[in-house]
């Protein structure tokens, strides 16, 4: 089976922040439907398409458990219950506004996302448990699929995550962020081009984590949808 999931954090469909995150990648996970047009002040539409065609295929979203195809005898109804019903047991918190950042190397290339600007005990807690709590519905790796995630360059501590969860970005190594770019050489460059029309659309951006959203990717080339919404205990409207 090819179908992978994977138990993101996403704003809801109806606020400026959806709006604003589904537009500058061209692709809305709520509805399927392409938002081609957009690109920040000086870039071609098309190139800018080029530019986020892979984090497109995700949809606007944070990681909390990557993607994963399903184990033996696990189903996808067994983990939309699971997920409810854990989502049921957690207050929403306010994870407070958010900054549009360029997450680069040391010669300037890497990609754009939103991050936190302040820590959340609140998040590290979540993160934490999702990973764990929801590993065994996780098939293991195939070997091709842990070579995509290049072991040979990440930390012993990476390394070991990757093998035990499947994700080499979890607990220490775990950075909340919003993809908003490709990898692009000049993304300092675009980062500033895109908070500008961040601040020029919804202002500050502020994010209330008020649901678990699970996400699913029908087979191998289909960009992720919407399938789950599994509120939180409480509501946050900060919208």
């Amino acid at each position: 089976m090819d179908s992978r999931y994977a138990i993101y954090l996403a704003p809801p469909e109806d606020t400026p922040l959806w709006d604003f995150g589904s537009r500058v990648l061209g692709y809305d996970a709520a509805s399927g439907l392409d938002r081609p047009g957009f690109a920040p002040d000086g870039i071609e539409p098309a190139i800018w398409r080029r530019i986020t065609m892979r984090p497109r295929n995700y949809g606007f979203h944070a990681t909390l458990k990557a993607p994963f195809r399903l184990a033996e005898g696990r189903s996808l109804t067994d983990l939309e219950q699971d997920l409810v019903r854990y989502a049921a047991s957690r207050d929403a918190f306010d994870l407070g506004p958010l900054a549009v950042t360029s997450l680069a190397d040391e010669a300037g290339h890497g990609f754009v996302a939103l991050t936190q600007t302040q820590p959340s005990p609140d998040l590290v807690s979540l993160e934490a448990e999702v990973v764990a709590g929801f590993d065994h519905f996780r098939a293991p790796m195939s070997d091709t699929e842990r070579a995509r995630r290049k072991p040979q360059h990440l930390s012993a501590r990476q390394r070991e995550a990757l093998d035990r969860f499947g994700y080499p970005h979890v607990g220490p190594d775990y950075r909340f962020h919003m993809t908003l770019s490709g990898e692009v050489a000049d993304v300092h460059e675009i980062a500033d081009k895109l908070a500008d029309a961040m601040a020029n659309q919804i202002g500050t951006a502020h994010m209330a984590v008020d649901a678990l959203m699970l996400f699913g990717q029908p087979s191998t080339g289909e960009p992720f949808r919407i399938i789950r919404r599994a509120a939180l205990r409480g509501r946050l409207d900060l919208r």
